[in-house]
């Protein structure tokens, strides 16, 4: 479906919403559960990539296809690798069929892994049989998808031995791979990491444990943004936390500078609009948090100001190539865009083109990212639906501040 968004005569948003659990936690906890039933797990998150991801570690069918959810293909590429006995054809749909994934089966084959490409090199869908892998260290450029580390490091308690990662290079993401390894930390997994290098030792049984996922600080951006680009407005978001495992938590310092105030209390953030941005030419790095980079884009096109983002390489692997993308639907709207391999550099804008289509790629993140452009023009998001993926309650929620 398409959407109409049009709120440019609304002088004031207020509300009070609870985010659903962080995907990027809920996934880790899922596939620890499943190798640690001593798990349980609270508020874990309703996106679809964490239904898909539950789906597919209980069906007992031989083929899985988990459509669209790209970290659920890397986390159970690595979950079924060491599944002793099982067979499993692992695939997912035509753009899933198209995401690269070799580095991360090159690396889970050099340890032991029985892997195979079913279709091109590289590629989903992949034929996977369980076993014993008989090394346990893997060599692996730092700056691929955090998820490909992350899905080796899930499974690294389980194997005989550990495992040592050795990170060649520029180490992307870093808050990811933290969060995952404190998630092992949580249930007693003794690691080490120490500049490239990643040790973790094994550990064959755990102590029962109940988990509280914090609600997604990814899924609270466009909040953020919204807040920003109002004259007045005053949301309370739950359940979040001041010393949080997502590296997307440094979105309340980007938009401090954006003209938004953060003042956690009882497990609840309130972002009000405090004042006019501080900056006219918003530079960040975002190599540790990537998945914000089209929320900040899209918040500096409606404030009228310049943006120069870098460290963004992985988003070319991402549900489409979010850089050729952005750059795409800005330019539609009026803006001048420039983009490199890794970067995005947003010009400022004096007027914003009204009633433009905004096409998705079927990528969440596009649709909620454009959003809150409606309180500048009107705008029409197309495919709405595709924010199911990770915030199926979003447009209800949205909508609920006006």
């Amino acid at each position: 479906m398409n959407l109409l968004l049009n709120h440019t005569n609304c002088p004031k948003i207020n509300g009070t919403l609870t985010i659903s659990g962080s995907k990027s936690e809920s996934n880790r906890l899922l596939i620890l559960q499943q190798l640690y039933p001593q798990i349980s797990i609270k508020n874990l998150s309703d996106a679809d990539d964490t239904i898909h991801l539950q789906k597919a570690l209980t069906d007992k069918k031989g083929s899985v296809n988990i459509g669209h959810a790209g970290t659920a293909m890397r986390f159970l590429t690595a979950f079924f690798a060491i599944k002793t006995g099982s067979t499993v054809n692992l695939t997912g749909s035509d753009r899933m069929q198209n995401r690269p994934i070799k580095i991360l089966v090159e690396a889970l084959k050099s340890i032991g892994a029985d892997i195979k490409y079913q279709n091109k090199e590289g590629f989903p869908p992949l034929l996977i049989k369980g076993k014993v892998f008989t090394n346990n260290a893997i060599r692996i450029k730092g700056d691929v998808s955090s998820q490909y580390l992350s899905a080796l490091l899930l499974i690294a308690p389980k194997l005989s031995q550990g495992l040592h990662l050795n990170l060649v290079g520029e180490i992307t993401s870093r808050p990811y791979l933290q969060m995952t390894l404190s998630l092992l930390e949580q249930l007693g997994v003794v690691y080490s990491w120490q500049e490239n290098d990643i040790n973790v030792l094994p550990k064959t049984d755990i102590e029962p444990i109940t988990i509280t996922v914090e609600s997604d600080w990814s899924s609270a951006s466009y909040f953020y943004s919204l807040v920003a680009l109002s004259t007045h407005a005053s949301i309370k978001l739950s359940s979040y936390k001041k010393d949080s495992l997502q590296g997307d938590r440094v979105l309340v310092s980007i938009y401090k500078n954006l003209g938004v105030e953060t003042t956690f209390k009882n497990d609840t953030i309130t972002i009000t609009k405090h004042v006019k941005p501080t900056v006219q030419n918003l530079q960040l790095n975002l190599i540790n948090a990537p998945d914000l980079a089209q929320t900040i884009v899209v918040t500096c096109l409606g404030l009228g100001i310049s943006c120069h983002l870098t460290g963004l390489h992985t988003l070319k692997i991402k549900e489409t190539d979010r850089l050729v993308a952005l750059k795409t639907e800005l330019e539609k709207l009026g803006a001048k865009v420039a983009i490199t391999h890794e970067s995005l550099y947003l010009h400022p804008a004096k007027v914003i083109k009204p009633a433009i289509t905004i096409a998705t790629y079927n990528d969440h993140r596009m649709a909620m990212a454009f959003a809150p452009l409606a309180l500048k023009v009107p705008i029409i998001i197309e495919n709405a639906e595709v924010v199911s993926k990770s915030y199926p309650k979003f447009w209800d929620d949205f909508e609920s501040l006006f």
